[in-house]
């Protein structure tokens, strides 16, 4: 991979990116923001929509360990993007079953 690539995104945001949930994990952990916002995607509709299509693109079944670790690391379930996407726009958009189920657990507790 190009690493002018790489650099874009920040370090929480790469991991989604990479579908690196341990990465992800760690640096939740070691205190990122789970609620962080680059590039118009909070990180939770980022992992959503990178689940969503990388299983379109791998022809695979959906995932959710990204979605499943942002909300145990506290990331707002009902957080807008700056375009104003949800993540439960972005879920029901793929028909992420998994993920539309997890954020609905964590927005009606």
């Amino acid at each position: 991979m190009d690493a002018a690539v790489s650099d874009y995104w920040t370090p929480a945001h790469d991991a989604v990116e990479h579908d690196d949930a341990e990465t992800l994990a760690r640096l939740l952990a070691e205190g990122a923001d789970p609620n962080e916002v680059f590039s118009d995607m909070t990180l939770l509709t980022h992992a959503i929509d990178a689940e969503g299509d990388g299983a379109l693109q791998a022809r695979q079944p959906l995932t959710v360990h990204l979605t499943a670790v942002l909300l145990a690391f506290g990331a707002d379930p009902q957080l807008a993007a700056p375009d104003g996407e949800t993540p439960m726009d972005v879920a029901e958009h793929y028909g992420h079953d998994l993920a539309v189920s997890l954020l609905k657990r964590h927005i009606d507790g």
